[in-house]
């Protein structure tokens, strides 16, 4: 597939921290970019073949798991996550020129964003009104428009640059200058991502039954064979009330032996299992390993009982 051929789409519009994390992709500078007003929108051009991948965000350092990718990326046509990007996270207030800080009566912005400006906000304008936004770089747009019914915008620094109708009223407003977003990029089943020693991998697991020891059974897979979870989280299935899935993020890749192992052991478990993918971590820390779940370990065990079941 020629750089020219290829379409990602991503949470858009233009101008998005989703967009930032696409950029890091090698190829995305010369490939069509196509913005999508929501994830599902995004993943659902990757699973009728309109686009090749599509970038969204799964975790922020401040706020958590995205919902909204966990709950799509868990159910219809399954996805495979190729690759995580990282985008350090800061935010600026805009507004129309013309209005002060002290004019600010309704702020919209997305609601991770506004989450993770929610102090700055108390400090300095604490009786502004809460207007919820698709996204950062659609609030700050919105303000372009004569119909718009707020006053300002929180959004990344590169929208207000680029939009010469918007002034900044204040800048670094998050109350956390080391904020992380991580992004996932997710595309439909094929070939892994080959090994590095530094992987992820992204499961799903429907809990089987709603019994004491429920959960420890599952996390027991993990730990048994050695294998850390860097993340877990619980949704509701929307079936009925009290039916969760989890979605966890394990150190590792499917090719490790431990990995492996342990997904073979969720699998019987919970059947509805799904694999969601294995790819390098974006910070390339490598798992530690104990001599006794590596790779080697898990084979000559292996070894040790066909030997035993082989007649003499």
């Amino acid at each position: 597939m020629s750089e020219s051929s290829v379409t990602y789409a991503f949470l858009g519009p233009a101008g998005t921290f989703t967009e930032a994390a696409l950029m890091q992709v090698p190829d995305a500078a010369q490939a069509t970019r196509v913005p999508s007003s929501n994830v599902n929108a995004a993943l659902d051009k990757v699973r009728d073949g309109s686009a090749f991948a599509a970038m969204v965000p799964i975790e922020n350092s401040v706020e958590g798991g995205v919902t909204a990718t966990l709950d799509a990326i868990a159910g219809g046509k399954e996805l495979r996550i190729i690759r995580e990007v990282l985008v350090p996270i800061s935010f600026v207030l805009v507004a129309r020129p013309g209005v002060g800080l002290a004019d600010v009566r309704r702020v919209s912005t997305h609601g991770h964003a506004w989450a993770q400006c929610r102090l700055w906000m108390d400090r300095n304008i604490p009786s502004a009104e809460y207007v919820p936004g698709s996204s950062t770089a659609a609030s700050a747009m919105g303000l372009l428009d004569e119909a718009c019914h707020y006053d300002a915008a929180i959004c990344a620094p590169l929208v207000a640059r680029e939009q010469p109708g918007l002034t900044v009223l204040a800048k670094d407003i998050g109350d956390n200058p080391e904020a992380v977003t991580r992004f996932i990029l997710v595309s439909r089943p094929g070939a892994l991502p080959s090994r590095t020693g530094a992987d992820k991998t992204t499961v799903v697991v429907p809990l089987p039954e709603d019994r004491p020891g429920a959960l420890m059974e599952i996390l027991d897979q993990f730990a048994s064979r050695g294998v850390n979870l860097s993340r877990i989280e619980s949704r509701p299935t929307g079936q009925f009330l009290g039916d969760y899935f989890f979605s966890i993020d394990a150190d590792g890749h499917v090719g490790d032996e431990r990995m492996a192992d342990a997904l073979a052991g969720l699998h019987r478990l919970s059947p509805a299992t799904r694999f969601l993918g294995s790819y390098p971590r974006a910070d390339m820390q490598r798992a530690v390993v104990e001599p006794h779940t590596a790779d080697q370990a898990f084979r000559a065990a292996r070894e040790w009982v066909e030997g035993i079941l082989r007649p003499a």
